[in-house]
């Protein structure tokens, strides 16, 4: 569920956790076949239609080279989340976009059958474990991942399996439910005997075993249950999928988890949904046994760095936060970004430079969301093909990055600068080199970087057959003078 608390149900927004000081790290272990394993978070679930309200000193240095990172150099470890997408435009975009790109991953809204509605929470109540969702039938699903594999991308299916939906009717598929009966799947007995709402994050019991926003919470340590949760993943793991967003798995013991998993034939690669809380009793670190994690704290730390223009603080980025090769980083979730907590697309310029600065960072596993525009938290997506899509996945400056992070793989940072605050720029090892400005003002300078002397494109400026013009030279000693836009970047790698 949402990094939000119930009190998100009501409009409230959650206070920013404190970050304390953070430094760059860089991920130490990606050789999986799949991308890494989660954690887990909280997030609110709307528990049914009737609700409303929805639940966001200048200087020059070189830095001491991180562990290495087991990712061979050029791997394609970045995911693009594509929330709420029809399965058949994403198999258009794996081919026309993602794979062009370089994109490792894709990451597809839940695909079990859900109560009705237009509302984007619809999809995080599933009803029964059948693929009928409204974002696709079990062969539209397995027809994207065979063309998103054709493409080079492979596929993260979200799966929701804390809870399953309040209240009673007919579902995506048609199957007819009441809260604690779900014919084909589960009974009364097959839930925890908490039926309340959560009320105390610093209560462990509270957290997993009441419930989140009136949902009908799974009693996780059933044998019974871990096993049907396992066959609905082995299900979507026999149609191809590569590995699980679990969704939602702070309100699931870590231990039951661990069951879940090992009940599987393969479970592939997973990564949890665990937000983090200050003081709480569930702990995102618990998870990092079962998968990667998604690391909450780094969205709103960027979202620190950016409005308050100090973007030197992005050094110690990495401080506080989860372990780099356990750690998936995002700018902004769809729940973060009706929440308050992070940037988001309204952001404009700003969002898009945390982006690039994300894919340039060594730290983390980076997820690129791409969304919908919205004015009502609770609105569902647009139809496909029509305006009102973000396609963050797909602008010029993301794409660019994309090949840029695969391009420069495991290097370490290396010859940081800053100007003191809206400026910074930084290498990756002899592989790459990028500056971001988010002053008001050009930055025009020289900068030493570890590149090889040539003339490099700017990945970030130029389309992805021609640099087009944009073009830097850098010299035999490593020196490159070149201009930052006000709210911008240039990034050049040995790739172009």
């Amino acid at each position: 569920m949402a990094a939000w608390r119930v009190a998100a149900l009501v409009g409230a927004v959650p206070v920013p956790h404190d970050e304390g000081a953070f430094t760059m790290q860089r991920r130490t272990s990606r050789n999986r076949a799949v991308p890494k394993e989660p954690r887990g978070g909280h997030r609110s679930r709307m528990p049914g239609r009737a609700l409303t309200g929805a639940l966001a000193a200048a200087g020059l240095a070189a830095l001491a080279p991180w562990p290495s990172q087991a990712t061979p150099p050029g791997d394609r470890t970045v995911t693009a989340t594509l929330f709420e997408w029809k399965y058949a435009d994403v198999a258009r975009a794996c081919t026309d976009q993602l794979g062009p790109a370089g994109y490792g991953y894709v990451e597809v809204s839940p695909a079990s059958e859900h109560i009705q509605g237009d509302q984007w929470w619809t999809s995080y109540q599933p009803v029964s474990y059948k693929i009928a969702g409204r974002l696709g039938d079990r062969a539209a699903f397995a027809s994207m991942v065979g063309t998103c594999h054709a493409a080079g991308v492979k596929v993260i299916a979200d799966a929701v399996i804390n809870h399953m939906a309040a209240g009673s009717g007919t579902g995506t598929g048609g199957t007819q439910y009441t809260k604690y009966n779900y014919p084909g799947s589960y009974q009364d007995w097959d839930f925890h005997g908490c039926r309340r709402n959560i009320s105390d994050y610093t209560n462990r019991d509270d957290v997993q075993n009441c419930e989140l926003v009136g949902l009908a919470d799974l009693d996780t340590g059933s044998d019974y249950v871990r096993t049907t949760l396992a066959k609905y993943l082995d299900d979507l793991r026999s149609l191809g999928v590569d590995g699980f967003r679990i969704d939602a798995a702070k309100h699931i013991a870590a231990a039951d988890l661990a069951a879940v998993k090992g009940k599987m034939k393969d479970p592939g690669y997973w990564v949890q949904e665990v937000v983090y809380g200050a003081g709480e009793a569930v702990q995102p670190d618990e998870y990092t046994a079962t998968g990667d994690v998604d690391e909450f704290r780094y969205g709103t730390h960027l979202k620190s760095a950016f409005q308050s223009g100090n973007l030197a603080q992005l050094k110690s980025v990495a401080d506080g936060k989860l372990g780099s090769d356990r750690a998936r980083t995002f700018v902004d979730n769809w729940d973060t970004e009706r929440n308050g907590s992070t940037l988001t697309y309204k952001d404009g310029a700003a969002y898009t430079l945390a982006n690039v600065f994300m894919l340039a960072s060594p730290y983390g596993s980076p997820n690129v969301y791409s969304g919908y525009q919205w004015s009502d938290k609770d609105a569902g997506p647009p139809a496909s093909g029509s305006s009102g899509w973000t396609d963050e996945h797909a602008k010029r400056q993301i794409t660019g990055m994309v090949g840029f992070r695969n391009a420069v793989g495991s290097a370490g940072l290396t010859d940081w600068w800053d100007n003191g605050g809206d400026a910074i720029a930084f290498g990756r090892g002899s592989a790459g080199f990028v500056a971001l400005n988010a002053g008001d003002g050009a930055v025009n300078r020289t900068f030493a970087t570890s590149l090889p002397a040539g003339t490099y494109c700017d990945v970030v400026a130029a389309n992805p057959s021609a640099c087009d013009g944009h073009t830097v030279t850098v010299g035999g000693d490593g020196q490159a003078q070149f201009t930052v836009p006000a709210h911008g970047a240039v990034a050049l790698h040995v790739a172009r």
